[in-house]
């Protein structure tokens, strides 16, 4: 059978690292949205939630937004 899921069950494996990195520049879920907003992609503080405990899928053009507005590159959002 196909699982298009991480191990854990998660829909991406991005997430716990978007935390991490949001902390550590310390932005609120609602900082990151906004930044991400200005960057150019539309999201919302509800779309950031959803991404760091694993409920929402990410795409590989959000990606590229999350690790410009978290001044990382797009493997550290990959890292497990």
């Amino acid at each position: 059978m196909f699982g298009n899921k991480a191990s854990d069950g998660r829909n991406n494996i991005c997430g716990y690292n978007v935390h991490n990195l949001r902390i550590e520049l310390r932005f609120s879920q609602n900082g990151l949205a906004e930044e991400l907003q200005r960057l150019g992609l539309d999201v919302d503080k509800n779309a950031i939630q959803r991404i760091e405990c694993g409920k929402r899928f990410v795409t590989d053009i959000e990606l590229q937004y999350l690790a410009k507005a978290l001044h990382c590159g797009i493997l550290d959002l990959l890292k497990q």
